[in-house]
C-alpha cells in the first residue's frame, strides 16, 4: 500500500454490503455501531436491497441523494419509528452496486474487511461461486482473495441443501457465517434489542467493539414474567 502523505491519515474502511434479503434493520444497526466505534465505512447497496428497504421502511434509496436517504434510514428504530437515532455520516462513502470499477473492486484498495448484512441466499451463492455479478459480490470475492475478514449474515429460513453447501464453501474459504438468529438470554424487551443482538454478533465476528447487547457472564437471570 502507498504510504500516507505528510499530514494525512490513511482511511481504511469496513465495507458494508446490503443485499436484497429481508432484514434492513440489521444493516442499520451494524452501520450505526461501526460509526459510533469511530470506524470508516464504505457502503454498497444492491439493486434488490433497495426494493426491500422501500418495503420495510418506505425509504427510496437514491444514488444522487444517498446521504439524505441513508440518514433517514439510520434514524429509524427497528419498529419503524423515525428520528430515534442520530448518526454522523461524515466518514461514510457510498459506491453504486453497478460500478465494477469502484475502489473496493480491487485488492489494492485498503479495507479492514467486509460485512454483508443481511445476506440473501442469492448473494451467498454468488459469492460462494465467485460470480462477481455486481460490486457487492466482487468486493466479497476480493475480500476473500486478500485474506481479509468477511462476515456473512445470512437471513433465510428454511435453508435448503444447496444454500447449506454454499455456506460451507464460504466457511472453507475463510468467511464467518453468522445466521440472523436473535438470542433471548440478553434480556430483550423490545424488537430493537433483538436486532441489536444480531448486529452485535456480526461485529463480534469482525472483531469490532460495541455495546449492543448484554453478554453472557455465566449467571442465570429471571425471565421478565417471574
Amino acid at each position: 500500500m502507498n504510504p500516507a502523505k505528510p499530514g494525512e491519515t490513511r482511511r481504511t474502511p469496513w465495507i458494508v454490503g446490503v443485499s436484497g434479503a429481508s432484514g434492513t434493520p440489521y444493516a442499520a444497526s451494524v452501520l450505526r455501531a461501526l460509526l459510533d466505534a469511530g470506524e470508516s465505512v464504505d457502503l454498497v447497496v444492491s439493486r434488490a436491497s433497495r426494493l426491500t428497504l422501500l418495503d420495510e421502511t418506505g425509504i427510496s434509496f437514491r444514488d444522487a441523494h444517498w446521504r439524505d436517504d441513508l440518514g433517514a434510514w439510520l434514524s429509524r428504530g427497528a419498529d419503524g419509528k423515525p428520528g430515534i437515532f442520530e448518526t454522523d455520516l461524515t466518514d461514510v462513502r457510498y459506491w453504486n452496486a453497478g460500478d465494477l470499477a469502484a475502489g473496493p473492486s480491487s485488492g489494492s484498495y485498503p479495507t479492514k474487511g467486509m460485512l454483508i448484512v443481511p445476506a440473501s441466499t442469492a448473494c451467498v451463492a454468488g459469492v460462494a461461486l465467485g460470480l462477481s455479478k455486481d460490486l457487492l459480490q466482487r468486493t466479497a470475492s476480493v475480500t476473500l482473495k486478500e485474506r481479509r475478514p468477511l462476515v456473512v449474515a445470512v437471513r433465510e429460513t428454511p435453508l435448503n441443501g444447496q444454500t447449506l453447501r454454499h455456506l460451507v464453501a464460504l466457511d472453507d474459504a475463510g468467511a464467518s457465517v453468522v445466521p440472523a438468529s436473535p438470542g433471548f438470554y440478553a434480556g430483550a424487551t423490545h424488537i430493537q434489542d433483538l436486532v441489536d443482538f444480531v448486529a452485535g454478533r456480526v461485529l463480534d465476528a469482525a472483531g469490532v467493539g460495541h455495546g449492543l447487547y448484554r453478554r453472557w457472564k455465566g449467571e442465570l437471570h429471571r425471565g421478565a414474567g417471574e
